[in-house]
């Protein structure tokens, strides 16, 4: 029987986590922090740290899971973390330098961002996501900045991933569709039409932690009737792809 309920659970876990050395802030991410969880889901809490940050410190809390070290995971804008097991329930640890934060808040106002290859995402994540955690996220320890979304960045943002999507399948069509290359087209109209949600929420000023909505939050989910039809010949490849350009410009001429 778990020894906190779900509202007292959270700020169980930040007191714990605040009292680690070099710990200015915490906070509860993901969905139980935007409030979209099911009962099931797991919990995100970020470590806002300054200087240095001991991983082992957090081993010595004596939660069972695994510890990354600084780095260990993501290597980039995801700098390791921890999957533990507090109370029965599954949480997972970030750790965030806050000199790389307030980093990437001065650029992303300078519309100055960039995207990172990470697993388990299609297009990567781009390096204002910092910013769209401090936006949406729960401060539950601590003070942190909220900030809007820049103007330069929506520009900038919004301009790239269009360019990216469009790329990715002109690419595909040339390099792929004339071959039959069903594999390859697929993996191209998923990756374009997940670059393009990104361009039409950046327009949008609207921010992204992760992919799991992101289609539905665009607008584009007619993108699974497009896949769910593909076959192995040049023509349909193409029309495949010609149809996904199509749905994928009607997006961004909304926003």
């Amino acid at each position: 029987m778990p020894a906190f309920d779900d509202t007292s659970f959270p700020a169980h876990v930040a007191e714990r986590l605040a009292g680690l050395p070099g710990v200015q802030a915490v906070a509860l991410g993901g969905s139980r922090a935007a409030g979209t969880h099911r009962p099931d889901s797991d919990w995100d809490f970020a470590v806002y740290y300054r200087g240095t940050f001991a991983p082992a410190d957090v081993r010595a809390l004596g939660w069972p899971g695994e510890v990354s070290e600084i780095g260990g995971w993501g290597g980039g804008v995801y700098n390791g973390g921890a999957w533990l097991t507090v109370d029965d329930r599954s949480i997972d640890v970030h750790y965030r330098d806050l000199d790389d934060v307030e980093r990437g808040l001065a650029e992303a106002r300078e519309g100055s961002f960039h995207v990172e290859r990470l697993m388990f995402h299609l297009a990567g994540i781009p390096s204002y996501i910092l910013l769209a955690e401090l936006a949406v996220n729960r401060v539950l320890h601590g003070e942190l900045p909220r900030p809007e979304y820049p103007g330069a960045l929506k520009r900038a943002a919004s301009e790239r991933w269009q360019g990216d999507a469009r790329l990715t399948l002109v690419y595909a069509r040339a390099a792929h569709a004339e071959r039959g290359h069903l594999t390859d087209c697929a993996g191209a109209i998923a990756t374009a039409a997940v670059q393009a949600a990104h361009a039409v929420l950046a327009a949008r000023g609207e921010w992204v932690t992760n992919e799991k909505t992101l289609l539905d939050r665009a607008g584009l989910r007619d993108v699974d009737r497009v896949l769910s039809g593909l076959a192995p010949t040049p023509d349909a490849l193409t029309a495949a792809l010609d149809e996904t350009s199509a749905l994928l410009e009607a997006a961004f001429a909304r926003t």
